[in-house]
Order: structure tokens, then sequence, then C-alpha cells
């Protein structure tokens, strides 16, 4: 199992870093990248194009961006960079601008870094562990919090956070067409496949997971043109406003999360879905 802290090496993280604009930031974590050899100048571009093209829905959760683009001949090996703003910076998004951190992927295909998403995700939706790296005075204390090394990352993985519980009542019948084998599909969607649906998609399996649901559930992160001929195997599909909008009419229901890390939006967009 790949871990963050096999993708993300000390000197991959950067702290109070100046940028003038959104571009600049993701241009800091591009630099990292290419400087520990998992990216490469052309590889930055495309995130940046990521963005132009597709709108700021890499902006997953209230402060947080999640830089990446598709894998290509641009990346080099698997890695990731953390750049923390000294001041944040706008990306255009409706509900969580601005932004005070940058996280970056270069991935070799879709598969490899999956495990480590599902962590990250599972540590920034802690507040705890979310304040302390907020504060942590050195690239080697975020680090060590990522890596469950301190006190900050023990408590995020010693339990469900405030946020966590959300759901957990009043939600135990499973969906009435489900009787053994999971037989309900749930697509998150972004444009790549590779990076915030990877979020969404471990939040609502969290809270399904919760409800007793997990049996009957799945959960299939994909991007969007995969979406459009996958649609038809789904109850819905969850994404951010800005690939809402690219997806259009599907033929199921489209809901949007603002906060692709929150359990309790997870639970709320669930429950609207399955009307409970």
């Amino acid at each position: 199992m790949v871990s963050v802290s096999d993708l993300l090496p000390v000197e991959a993280i950067r702290l109070d870093v100046v940028a003038e604009d959104w571009r600049a930031a993701i241009g800091a974590a591009g630099d990292l990248l290419v400087a520990t050899g998992s990216g490469t100048d052309a590889y930055t571009e495309e995130m940046i194009r990521t963005v132009e093209d597709s709108g700021p829905y890499i902006v997953l959760a209230p402060g947080l961006a999640f830089a990446h683009a598709r894998p290509s001949p641009a990346v080099l090996r698997t890695g990731m960079a953390w750049v923390r703003l000294a001041r944040p910076v706008e990306f255009g998004h409706e509900t969580n601008d601005p932004v005070g951190l940058v996280v970056a992927l270069a991935a070799e295909d879709a598969t490899a870094h999956t495990d480590a998403m599902a962590s990250l995700a599972r540590l920034l939706a802690d507040p705890e562990t979310a304040e302390a790296l907020r504060v942590a005075p050195t690239p080697a204390a975020v680090r060590g919090i990522l890596a469950g090394e301190t006190g900050a990352g023990e408590a995020a993985g010693a339990g469900p956070g405030p946020d966590a519980g959300a759901g957990a009542e009043g939600a135990a019948a499973a969906p009435a067409a489900a009787a053994g084998p999971a037989v309900h599909k749930i697509l998150t969607v972004c444009g790549n496949g590779l990076g915030t649906s990877l979020f969404l998609k471990n939040t609502l399996e969290q809270v399904l997971d919760r409800w007793g649901w997990g049996r009957y559930v799945t959960v299939e992160a994909t991007d969007t043109i995969s979406a459009k001929g996958k649609a038809s195997e789904a109850v819905a599909i969850l994404t951010s406003r800005e690939i809402a909008k690219t997806l259009g009419d599907v033929g199921v229901p489209v809901r949007v999360v603002d906060d692709f890390t929150s359990t309790t939006e997870a639970d709320r967009v669930l429950r609207d879905t399955y009307d409970v």
C-alpha cells in the first residue's frame, strides 16, 4: 500500500510561500514536483491548463486546492508536493476560496496512488490534524503529522472527528432494491478521474459504512468523459459545481458537493439522493 509519506518527501514541502495568484500557487507546487523528480515543467503547465479549461473544481474544500492533471509523458514518477501559502489566493471558487494550501499530484497511472489519497482525505477532514498542518513550523513537522508520527497525526487516526458521526442515526435501512451484493452505484466525478474524485469517493464510503450500506452501494471515481458513458449504470453522480455544468443532462441525478472532505455534507447529499 502506497502511503502519503511514500509520495511526499520532505523536500517537496514548502511553507509560507508567497504567490501573487492561483497560477503562481500551482506553479510553486509544480516546481517542487520538478525538483523532486516527479514532474516536468510541461506537467506544471498541464495542471494550470486544467483549471483554465474546467474551472476551479480542484478547490475541493475550504482553503484547499488539489492540483493535478492526467497521467502523461510529462509525469516522471508518481509523487506529491505540498505548498502552504503565506497569504491565501483566490481561485474563483464560489464557496471554498480563498486557498491557503495547494497539494499537487503527479500520477503515472490512475491506480497506484489511491490508498494515499484515501489516507490524505481522512487526515485533512480531521479538524485537529488540519489545524496542526496549518501551524506546523517546518516541512519535517508537516511530513511527521501526515505520517502519523506526532500527536496530531495519532489523533487523526484515533477515531472519527466531530464531522464523522453525521448520518449514523436514522439511516440503517438499506436501499429497497438491495438484497445481497452491491446493486447500486454512485459515480464521483472530476476532470481527470484520479484526484478530487478520489477524495469524494473516500468521504462517501465513510458515510455509507456508518450507515451500514457499504455492501449495497459501490462508489466509483471517474472522469467527465467516462462518466457520461457510465451514467446509465449509476443511481446518481456526485461532483463539483463546475463539473456538473460540464456534464449537463446525463439521465441520472447530478448532485453538487462543495466540500469533498466533509462527511456532514456527504451525508446530506446521500439523504437527498435516497430520500431518507
